[in-house]
């Protein structure tokens, strides 16, 4: 299916802009999102993914004995194995391309209609990723081993961080430029910002971006060194919160200048640098991006209506999120993790999370449902206060204008706040 919405009936504005406005006085939107695809634990379509936001199904949140040699682990899983790709793309077959492409197909008659308005050549691909095709490289290296040759369809670019960018920009026909940010957990929410950059540039016209990630041996494994994997359920904001569940999905946007439904508003990024794999404990580079954030949109925090935190349900980050949070939001805005729901998909979870407050934008102005933050109800008597969404204030009235943030944080202090907004100051 095309989960896509109407676009505006007003002028399209000269250009995007990433020009920081002084907050409190909104600007035209950077750019605007035409059509979103999406595939996770949550569902393989956008439908799917609604119903199981609201409780209407169950997300498909599973315990797997395969990955780590002592234990069994909670992973956000898709429900259903994606479809082969295309005989002639099968030099790209990967798990990661393969839920790619899944979540591409859906956006299909955006996509015809991008390129017949603006031709090939015009549209860009920004990718994010963590795990490309290391899964399959990992299982060649293994047979290596076990019968001195590696498999007679390994291929050595399948595992290469660009490889989604390649096998997207190759299975449309495009010739825009193509690349993937891979900054751990904040990749795909930097495409935003990278998007506004080639369109600003006059570099493309129509940029697909998005982020992609499928559970790995590899990944796991590393979490589980780092003591960091959860024993059970993630538990965001408890007192018995004990690490992450990893998940995988790809989710996937037509970004384009001329006006749509939902908006870019603004996207912050920092870099702290506090340390290889722990955040800043005060939350100095995520309060800076979500200030950037808010800045470039040209909003204050009274603008806000919900809030996706990044919400790993790891002492470390829970901690410092709620603290950035609570200093820039008090305890009024309405705040949730969906982690519990998909698990972290790592390199995608920026698209992914942003892709859910598409669907909640999408269906504002006739009162949308936030989702619900999942955990155990014990809170944290060191964290500070903040406004965590249950069955009693979940549900928005009709709201025709509505503006939305979601945080990514990642290793070495690479942050990415993203907001998304409908009927803001449309041009």
């Amino acid at each position: 299916m095309t989960s896509t919405v109407p676009h505006g009936n007003t002028a399209t504005p000269d250009n995007c802009t990433d020009t920081p406005n002084r907050a409190g006085t909104p600007q035209h939107p950077a750019c605007y999102l035409h059509a979103m695809g999406m595939v996770s634990a949550l569902g393989m379509t956008a439908d799917e993914t609604r119903q199981a936001l609201a409780g209407k199904r169950a997300a498909n949140m599973v315990e797997v004995g395969s990955f780590l040699p002592d234990r069994t682990v909670t992973v956000g899983m898709i429900a259903r194995e994606p479809g082969a790709l295309p005989a002639h793309l099968q030099h790209h077959d990967t798990r990661n391309n393969r839920m790619l492409w899944e979540a591409t197909r859906q956006i299909n008659d955006c996509i015809a209609q991008t390129i017949d308005r603006f031709g090939k050549q015009r549209i860009a691909v920004i990718l994010g990723t963590s795990t490309s095709g290391i899964d399959e490289g990992t299982q060649s290296y293994r047979e290596y081993l076990q019968k001195g040759a590696l498999p007679e369809d390994f291929t050595y670019s399948g595992q290469e961080i660009g490889a989604p960018a390649d096998f997207l920009r190759e299975a449309l026909g495009l010739g825009g430029p193509a690349y993937v940010i891979s900054t751990a957990c904040s990749s795909s929410a930097k495409v935003f910002s990278a998007g506004q950059r080639l369109l600003k540039a006059g570099l493309c016209d129509a940029v697909l971006v998005g982020g992609v990630d499928s559970l790995c041996g590899l990944t796991i494994a590393g979490f589980a060194a780092l003591q960091s994997v959860a024993e059970g359920r993630c538990r965001p904001m408890s007192a018995n919160r004990d690490g992450i569940n990893i998940g995988e999905g790809a989710a996937i946007f037509m970004m384009r200048r001329d006006p749509a439904a939902i908006a870019v508003m603004g996207v912050g990024e920092t870099s702290d640098a506090h340390h290889p794999n722990a955040p800043h404990p005060e939350g100095t580079g995520a309060r800076a991006a979500m200030l950037a954030a808010l800045d470039q949109a040209g909003m204050t925090p009274a603008d806000i209506t919900y809030l996706n935190m990044h919400g790993t349900a790891t002492p470390l980050n829970d901690s410092m999120e709620s603290r950035a949070i609570h200093d820039l939001f008090g305890d009024h805005v309405p705040v949730s993790s969906t982690k519990p729901l998909t698990g972290h998909t790592l390199g995608a979870a920026g698209a992914i999370e942003s892709a859910i407050l598409y669907l909640a934008l999408c269906d504002a102005p006739q009162g949308a449902a936030l989702p619900l933050h999942i955990w155990d109800g014990k809170a944290d008597p060191d964290l500070p206060a903040i406004k965590l969404v249950s069955e009693h204030n979940n549900q928005l009235p009709p709201m025709p204008k509505c503006a939305m943030l979601s945080n990514s944080f990642a290793f070495g202090g690479s942050n990415a706040s993203v907001i998304l907004a409908t009927g803001w100051n449309q041009p």
